[in-house]
């Protein structure tokens, strides 16, 4: 018989910070790892919500969550480097 792992308060509030980002937002797509421990939810701003089975050292299964964000517009310009050579 398998025992059941208590989940702390602070994941608690953590993953529930992380859905409720969810909140007015519409799903752009949902992806799922073939062996079922990773779901990735993109939201219509460019985020994502990647839900994640985590396994212990003990082998106890843990739910992490984290919101990936879109990466910002920055310009596509090139630095310039110059090489000073003494002469």
């Amino acid at each position: 018989m398998r025992s059941l792992a208590v989940t702390s308060v602070q994941d608690l509030r953590r993953i529930t910070e992380a859905v409720d980002q969810l909140r007015g937002h519409s799903v752009d797509d949902v992806n799922i790892r073939s062996d079922c421990r990773q779901l990735r939810i993109k939201l219509d701003d460019g985020r994502c919500l990647l839900l994640t089975v985590v396994v212990d050292e003990e082998g106890v299964p843990r739910l992490d969550v984290d919101v990936l964000h879109a990466p910002e517009n920055r310009s596509r310009a090139q630095l310039e480097v110059r090489f000073d050579t003494g002469e």
